[in-house]
């Protein structure tokens, strides 16, 4: 079963290699990573294609995009691998045994989405952690959803349920998962942290972009038909207050 880790970056070479190191680290190895790079100018293409050369397992594209959610839809376009997943420049595999667990669950049950615990992290502090749970369609009108940067997903899924929507520039994410579990794929829960996140993502990096996001998430929930508008962003907001506290 080949797994295809997708990486998307612009102007991340300070925390780049400590990411594409944890994909070479991991014990399982039927993994494709592919890169896919906004043109850079700090030397992250230089430091991409070095790790390229080095390794045979990469694939990756340096060019301008159209943000972070037409990066991603182009990553998923290269992928070959049976399953698809995500991980950031400035995020790391908790473990080298990650993508192990993630294989094991994929090959050992019926199940199309698999995901797990996400650990924030500033440096080398942790600061929050999402712990998830099995998956419960009644939960998500309680603003409840998967941990992205842990989420892996057979390639069929995003065959069926389409490219992430790039009219969205913070919520794509959530709308993509929302559209999965709505599509009723099965999912199984790791409950181990399978994802070291590093803080201060685009929706969080200041009160314009917490606004746009609570705004692109009103918007998310009507598309889909799913929760009580400004109630259910609220809700969601309170669980990730609750995070700090694991």
């Amino acid at each position: 079963m080949k797994i295809s880790i997708i990486t998307i970056t612009y102007n991340s070479a300070k925390t780049l290699d400590r990411a594409l190191t944890s994909v070479q680290s991991q014990s399982y190895k039927d993994i494709e990573h592919i890169i896919v790079d906004g043109a850079s100018t700090d030397g992250s293409r230089e430091l991409i294609e070095a790790y390229a050369k080095k390794h045979k397992n990469v694939r990756w594209v340096s060019e301008k995009d159209e943000g972070i959610y037409n990066a991603l839809n182009k990553g998923i376009r290269m992928a070959t691998g049976d399953i698809i997943g995500f991980l950031h420049s400035d995020d790391v595999l908790y473990s080298s045994d990650s993508i192990g667990q993630i294989a094991t669950a994929f090959a050992s049950q019926e199940v199309d989405v698999v995901y797990g615990d996400l650990q924030y992290c500033k440096g080398n502090k942790v600061v929050r952690r999402w712990k998830s749970n099995d998956f419960h369609r009644s939960s998500l009108k309680y603003g409840w959803m998967i941990p992205h940067p842990t989420m892996y997903v057979r390639k069929e899924v995003y065959e069926q349920v389409g490219e992430y929507d790039e009219w969205f520039r913070i919520s794509a994410d959530y709308d993509m998962i929302l559209r999965i579990l709505k599509a009723g794929f099965q999912t199984h829960y790791i409950p181990q942290v399978l994802v070291c996140m590093e803080v201060g993502g685009a929706s969080n990096k200041n009160t314009k972009a917490r606004l746009s996001k609570t705004q692109e998430d009103l918007i998310v929930l009507r598309k889909n038909h799913i929760g009580a508008g400004l109630l259910t962003v609220a809700l969601k907001q309170i669980r990730k207050t609750k995070q700090f506290l694991c």
